[in-house]
Parts: structure tokens; sequence; C-alpha cells
């Protein structure tokens, strides 16, 4: 009995902490510079769209909640907005240095894009490490308050939406990387914590 409350203990400990992590903005404010400025950081997480959408190359429906336990970079674009096209690359290098189990850029064309349309875009930019996916109703878009692209949201592992971005932004500077990161981190922080 007691070794059980003790487990039980440190499983309140351990989730307290991450839970502390969420909901101080003051980390992630603090790690803004440059065009990261832009990026919203919220006082508390707040919840996410259940509606789904399309995965790439015709392979069936998702919807945000399948991507908790990592942190997600969530881009709504479009493959006529400009700015989208000169931050994807950025994007994905920012996938190329973090990408894995623990962080994710999850790309959504919403609108009429064309699945042949996203892959010329994916071409002319070098992008090949990225999703195809697609919102071709906006619901995911319209549910998540997409009001201009290219938006970008942060989700925390409970998949809670943590900081939003609109417009375009260096996603490839110090300062983006940073919060990545930040983000990361409180992941390995709780992993090292329960080993």
């Amino acid at each position: 009995m007691r070794l059980f409350r003790q487990l039980s203990l440190y499983m309140a400990l351990t989730l307290g902490a991450n839970a502390a992590f969420a909901a101080d903005p003051a980390q992630l404010e603090g790690l803004r510079d440059g065009s990261m400025k832009k990026l919203v950081v919220h006082a508390e997480p707040r919840d996410v769209s259940a509606a789904a959408f399309d995965l790439a190359d015709g392979a069936g429906t998702a919807s945000l909640g399948d991507y908790q336990g990592k942190i997600v970079l969530l881009n709504f674009w479009a493959t006529w907005c400009a700015p989208c096209r000169k931050e994807m690359p950025q994007l994905a290098e920012l996938q190329e240095e973090f990408g894995g189990e623990d962080f994710e850029v999850l790309t959504i064309a919403t609108g009429r894009n064309s699945p042949a349309g996203i892959q010329k875009f994916f071409d002319e930019n070098g992008i090949s490490n990225l999703p195809r996916h697609q919102d071709p109703k906006q619901a995911l878009a319209r549910e998540m308050a997409v009001i201009g692209l290219p938006i970008t949201v942060l989700l925390d592992r409970d998949g809670k939406e943590v900081a939003r971005l609109l417009g375009d932004a260096e996603w490839n500077s110090e300062s983006a990387k940073a919060i990545v990161q930040a983000m990361i981190g409180e992941q390995a922080d709780s992993a090292a914590a329960s080993n």
C-alpha cells in the first residue's frame, strides 16, 4: 500500500509539473524575438477543433486529436498564398531539425487546393518532408478561427492551443527554434523525472 501511495504521489507531482509549464506562458513569451514577436501566447491553453481533415494521397481522414502526445506546429496555408511560399521552406527546415516522436510540423492546405497543385507547390519549393494534407471545405479552418493565411498554431502534448501567429514568420530563426526546444524540453524533463 505504501508503494502505491508513493507512486500515486510521484505521478501527481509529475503531472502537476507539466500542467504548470503549460499554464505559464512567460517562458514562451520571453523567447519571442524578430518576426516571432507576432506569436500570441495564450494565458491558458485552449481547446481545438475535432473536425476531420483529409490526409495526403487519399489516405483517409484524421483530426488534431490524433497528434496528442507530441508538440505540433500546425500551419494553415494555400497554394495561392505568397507568404506561404516564403515560409514553407523554413517550416521544412524546422521539421528537419526537430521532427520525430516529440515534434511535428503539420501543414494543412485549406480551401480550394488540388492535390496536383499542392504537389507542384511542394516540388517548386523543394519540400519533401512535410505532409500535403487538405481541409477542402475549410471545416477545420473555420472551427479554428482561421481568418487569413498563413496562420500557424502551436499545440501542446495535450492537443491544446498554446500560441498562434497570423501571417508569415521566420520559422527557421533562433527564436522559433528556441520556442520549439522549450516546448520539447518539457517532455524531456518529465521523461527524465520518471526514470
